[in-house]
């Protein structure tokens, strides 16, 4: 994606005087990890292509700590969100779009009671509204007809709830969306969730990323997709060790839908 990107950052908004529509809040994932920086374009993209109004925090985006609080530091965890929601308060932010169901997950479920209360959306939320707005028109293009399965993020589905937004993307592309036979309220983690992605696996037989990879590879799809960038990780390592990388992709949801601008 070579185009230039319009972002602008939070303190600049505030400096013309201005508060824009929502606050994309990019996570640690998507600012530092070379992959998921991919999503990060993909979705400014969108959010350009639409002009719609939006900014990131920058320097001033710290850790949720979600990371800390699922590996039982609750007292780094508050002191990490006390930050943020100071920083989010002082700018007035109200509606908040991440492309990360953990960042989602903690922003909407657990800053509420420590004083930080903002409408927060998952990004294929926030882009199934505009699609039924009509304010977001997408094409199959490359995708048309291509098999693609969806695997849910645990954050996104069974923490949340939140199943059919991804699929309704999918959808949007005239492809092929075929379920994995663990999905939905019964879907299989892929391994780095609960800050599993950032320590070494337990001891068991198998590494838990693989066996979900293997789940999907058994449909023969031509694309896994994702919403959520440790996902992306541990399903793209996982297709890689299975000398699967030339035949299938693994893509978010915001790629497909920038694809398809």
């Amino acid at each position: 994606m070579s185009e230039t990107l319009k972002v602008k950052t939070m303190a600049q908004f505030a400096a013309e005087g201005k508060q824009p529509e929502i606050l994309f809040w990019v996570g640690c994932a998507g600012s530092f990890d070379d992959r998921s920086k991919k999503i990060t374009r993909a979705f400014a993209k969108i959010l350009n292509h639409l002009e719609i109004d939006f900014a990131v925090l920058g320097t001033e985006e710290s850790c949720t700590g979600d990371p800390a609080k699922r590996s039982g530091n609750e007292f780094l965890f508050q002191m990490q969100a006390m930050v943020n929601i100071q920083t989010l308060n002082g700018y007035g932010i109200k509606k908040i779009v991440t492309t990360c169901p953990h960042c989602f997950n903690t922003l909407k479920n657990e800053y509420p009671s420590l004083g930080g209360n903002y409408e927060v959306l998952h990004h294929s939320q926030f882009l199934q509204q505009l699609i039924d707005e009509g304010k977001l028109k997408v094409q199959g293009g490359s995708f048309k007809g291509k098999k693609i399965t969806f695997h849910d993020p645990c954050y996104l589905g069974r923490g949340n709830n939140i199943y059919e937004a991804p699929r309704e993307l999918i959808k949007q592309l005239d492809a092929d969306l075929v379920e994995m036979k663990r999905c939905r309220s019964e879907s299989f983690c892929c391994g780095a969730g609960g800050a599993q992605v950032f320590k070494e696996a337990e001891p068991g037989n198998k590494e838990v990323n693989i066996e979900r990879t293997e789940e999907a590879l058994e449909l023969k799809p031509d694309v896994i997709a994702t919403g959520c960038p440790f996902c992306m990780i541990m399903l793209t390592d996982g297709v890689k060790l299975k000398n699967q990388n030339e035949n299938v992709k693994v893509i978010d949801l915001a790629e497909l839908i920038a694809a398809g601008l």
